[in-house]
């Protein structure tokens, strides 16, 4: 069992900027395949991005594809979500989510995940 903690949201201008950090605790991180999902108000959960165990493998939502990138340091049990030139449209809460399963191809549901962390407001101002 893992368990996930979010860090590094807050409020951010149109085009700027922000890193994302999940830190994890309990046996086996590195071989779980982690994912980060985002929720606005009123909406359903979105898939942003899925890394595979050893970092080799990843795969993004199409409205995050070239500003968005994940990445993983297992000696640091954090996975990462570094997010660029962000727009308002960005503004959710984001979710960490972890699962031992390996992936073939990057799955982009949120049932595939067991382990999810409480979220990070990330907000975007015009």
């Amino acid at each position: 069992q893992v368990q996930l903690v979010e860090s590094g949201g807050g409020l951010v201008q149109a085009g700027g900027s922000l890193r994302l950090s999940c830190a994890s605790s309990g046996r086996t991180y590195s071989s779980y395949t982690m994912g980060w999902f985002r929720q606005a108000p009123g909406k359903e959960r979105e898939f942003v991005a899925v890394i595979s165990w050893g970092g080799e493998s990843t795969n993004y939502g199409d409205s995050v594809k070239g500003r968005f990138t994940i990445s993983r340091d297992n000696a640091k049990r954090t996975v990462y979500l570094q997010m660029n030139s962000l727009k308002p449209e960005d503004t959710a809460v984001y979710y960490c989510a972890a699962d031992p399963k390996a992936f073939i191809v990057g799955p982009t549901t949120a049932s595939w995940y067991n382990y999810w962390g409480q979220g990070t407001q990330v907000t975007v101002s015009a």
